[in-house]
């Protein structure tokens, strides 16, 4: 799909056309200000995905470069064992 670019004066003439652009095609819209990049708009649900999706990457990154620095990891059977002691153990507690 093709970025959506508009000029920022279009967003004060009509905030409401270019907001149901981001809510109905889920992609975000580039603003330009004199013809150069200024802003990027989107809906609240795309940026929310947007986060979640670097959150994790980030994580992923740590682990990998944990790994790349020879961090003791856990083999599958010992995490297993400590997931199922982690629910054994939030099982037993007061609610």
């Amino acid at each position: 799909m093709q970025p959506i670019i508009k000029p920022s004066s279009e967003l004060r003439k009509n905030y409401n056309s270019v907001a149901e652009i981001c809510r109905a095609n889920k992609v975000p819209v580039f603003l330009t200000r004199n013809g150069e990049g200024d802003m990027v708009l989107m809906d609240i649900e795309s940026f929310g995905r947007r986060e979640e999706n670097l959150a994790t990457a980030e994580r992923l990154i740590a682990a990998e470069m944990a790994r790349l620095m020879g961090t003791q990891g856990y083999t599958v059977d010992q995490f297993k064992t400590n997931m199922k002691q982690a629910i054994k153990r939030g099982a037993n507690k007061d609610v």
